[in-house]
């Protein structure tokens, strides 16, 4: 019995020593990262590595938001433009079609849904020369509208929405519904709210995928003025290749707001993927 219990806990104490090593390998590359920000160009390559900076300094965030050619700041603004406009469309996108899907079935939805979901198998890149011509026909190119539309599809989304509304009984929509309440206001007033850490996990993933998005706008929009912020951090690498410290304060700050918005709601996003039937 005794020896049982000793296995145990040493298995135990095995598994978090092992998440402990992962979760350190995972953070120093972000602690390398910050401690970077803080450093001269010189101190950046003394031998050995120092994590803290003897003499911290501002140097690198100053020269971010001084660049020739390029703003940071307006960057910056397209970047939560585009990453706000885009979750919208796709959130609300995504869960008016899992409504559609899940309370609202008609002839061969079934079918069409899992032909919408069979588009997950396609990767991104291979839509991307297609999309870009429907955009040149349509005289979309170097418009924040060319970058939004393609947020319309997202069978992910779909999904997701559409397994949390699975498990909302049929009683409410048809008690409202008897009441006199619109089809939409059931939507937004019964269905939305009774999905909320769903959603909010939609929201969070879709506000990422947008903010950290690079190839895309790269290729669709041309003017300087309305590049977001990644395309404008690759563009840093040429600029600043000799001077690492530049290129770290722009990292730090171009991952702040995600790191941030993550953090706040981090356990909505637990409860919303476990709810979703994702483990």
């Amino acid at each position: 019995m005794m020896r049982n219990r000793l296995r145990f806990y040493a298995g135990k104490m095995a598994f978090y020593l092992l998440l402990c090593l992962m979760a350190l390998v995972t953070l120093l590359p972000f602690l390398w990262m910050l401690s970077s920000s803080f450093k001269g160009s010189e101190a950046i390559r003394t031998i050995p590595i120092r994590w803290i900076p003897e003499h911290p300094t501002l140097e690198g965030y100053q020269r971010v938001f001084h660049m020739q050619g390029f703003s940071f700041a307006q960057a910056s603004f397209n970047s939560l433009f585009l990453a706000v406009m885009c979750t919208a469309v796709q959130v609300l996108s995504a869960a008016m079609a899992a409504f559609v899907f899940t309370k609202m079935p008609f002839k061969g939805s079934g079918k069409l849904f899992s032909l919408y979901l069979a588009t997950m198998m396609i990767p991104g890149t291979v839509t991307m020369v297609p999309n870009y011509i429907i955009l040149r026909v349509l005289g979309l190119l170097d418009t924040y509208t060319g970058l939004i539309l393609p947020s319309l599809a997202n069978a992910f989304g779909v999904f997701l929405m559409r397994q949390s509304m699975m498990t909302l009984s049929d009683s409410y929509l048809e008690s409202a519904l008897l009441d006199g309440a619109s089809l939409y206001r059931v939507f937004f007033t019964i269905v939305l709210p009774m999905v909320a850490p769903t959603l909010a996990t939609m929201i969070l993933l879709a506000f990422m995928g947008s903010w950290n998005s690079y190839l895309w706008p790269l290729i669709v929009l041309t003017s300087t003025e309305k590049q977001t912020l990644q395309v404008v951090l690759g563009n840093m690498n040429g600029m600043y290749k000799n001077n690492e410290h530049v290129l770290m304060a722009g990292a730090v700050l171009t991952i702040l707001p995600v790191l941030v918005v993550y953090l706040l709601s981090q356990r909505k996003v637990d409860a919303g993927i476990a709810l979703g039937g994702l483990k």
